[in-house]
């Protein structure tokens, strides 16, 4: 319902703003650029699915055989203290957790592809015990809200982006980016656990936090001993290692519990296929009305507008050249990821605009894309507070990119 009414007003603001800036100062042509842009978006939206279709097949296939072969259920009981607090109403050691685990380890790695079909694996496994097949279930917006966060340990598509554009030091938005997304996730969580009434100091929850913030600063501690090269090519091969460790334990688990591997996995790779025409309509929905909204200028009027708003009171006002892709990188990652490449060409990598729009671009996740996504693939149509509490959380990680960059680097 939520996700009708955004779509409704993205029409809407991009209708009056196009009609003002035609009639007022005679931007004639502003209407073929919406037209083009939406006829872009619907047929981006098709290749992105027709992108996930293999990926989707590939994953879901691995994740059959893993569930055939004991894997995911070792999973599930392993996170079971800790999940059995975040996300009560589901059955203890249920295989959602296992998904939900790996969809989540994927995510912090930087492991996009690997990411989406697991989650999209979970989303199925929390619908078989959801009573309202179209109403989004507690543990759905748990899971969706902690995606959204986008938790990442290391950044390294960013990092790579920095050289690219001629970064001296491309891995100085590392710990930035790591404690801003640190801030979104926490922030979202503690939101959930109180709409839904969950506790947050269970000996669980706090047990985990202390691990997690000991691990973080492992891995700072770790990294800081490192240069630049070094942290790219040892926080790739340690992801693209632990990914790889993964499929060949799937596969050898299955094998060690002497079931049909090949059989497993192609039974597996056609839900993928499936789940992945299923969502083709809702991601080009979302897709459309995003780009009708960009394209009209109502995002560039909102920059504006803000910009405008700073300086009259005074207040120093460089963070809103960061603002377009902080607030693209909720709609779309490509288009946030376009904006933050074109501001960092405008201001130099290695400028204070340059390094806060990097930060910006890693403290969250694409919250509209995953809540079509994700809830697409399962036909929920009503995702109550998901994606209040979803943008809560990218409200909360782009603040804290902001002032952590003020901190770090002005």
């Amino acid at each position: 319902m939520v996700l009708n009414y955004i779509w409704i007003a993205f029409f809407l603001i991009a209708f009056v703003v196009a009609a003002a800036k035609s009639l007022l100062f005679g931007e004639i042509g502003i209407y073929s650029n919406i037209i083009e842009s939406a006829f872009a978006a619907a047929k981006n939206g098709f290749e992105i699915s027709l992108g996930l279709t293999g990926v989707l097949a590939m994953w879901l296939g691995l994740m059959k055989i893993g569930e055939r072969g004991g894997v995911i259920e070792l999973f599930s009981r392993l996170i079971s203290p800790l999940f059995t607090k975040l996300f009560p109403d589901l059955p203890k050691n249920h295989p959602a957790c296992g998904s939900i685990f790996m969809n989540l380890s994927a995510n912090m790695l930087g492991l996009d592809n690997a990411a989406t079909p697991l989650g999209l694996k979970a989303m199925k496994e929390m619908q078989e015990v959801n009573l309202d097949k179209e109403r989004a279930s507690n543990p759905m917006i748990m899971f969706l809200v902690l995606n959204t966060s986008g938790l990442t340990l290391v950044p390294v598509s960013i990092m790579v982006y920095r050289t690219q554009l001629g970064a001296a030091h491309p891995s100085d938005i590392f710990l930035p980016i790591l404690l801003a997304t640190l801030c979104s996730t926490i922030a979202g969580t503690i939101l959930v656990c109180l709409k839904q009434g969950i506790d947050i100091f269970q000996r669980s929850i706090i047990i985990f936090l202390a691990g997690f913030i000991s691990l973080i600063g492992g891995i700072i501690l770790l990294f800081s001993q490192m240069s630049d090269s070094q942290m790219s090519i040892y926080s790739t091969f340690g992801a693209n290692f632990l990914l790889f460790t993964i499929i060949a334990g799937f596969i050898f688990a299955g094998a060690r519990k002497k079931i049909n591997v090949y059989d497993a996995f192609v039974e597996g790779a056609k839900d993928g296929f499936q789940t992945a025409i299923t969502i083709i309509p809702y991601l080009i929905a979302i897709l459309v009305g995003i780009a009708v909204f960009r394209a009209s200028g109502a995002m560039d009027s909102v920059i504006n507008a803000i910009k405008y708003l700073f300086d009259a009171i005074g207040v120093n006002s460089e963070f809103v050249e960061a603002l377009p892709t902080a607030l693209m990188k909720p709609l779309s990652g490509s288009g946030a990821r376009g904006l933050m490449v074109d501001t960092i060409t405008q201001h130099g990598a290695d400028s204070f605009i340059g390094r806060m729009v990097s930060v910006v671009q890693g403290s969250t996740d694409t919250t509209f894309y995953i809540l079509a996504v994700y809830f697409g693939s399962v036909g929920i149509k009503n995702s109550r507070y998901a994606l209040g509490a979803g943008l809560f959380a990218d409200a909360i990680g782009i603040i804290a990119a902001i002032a952590i960059s003020y901190f770090f680097f002005h």
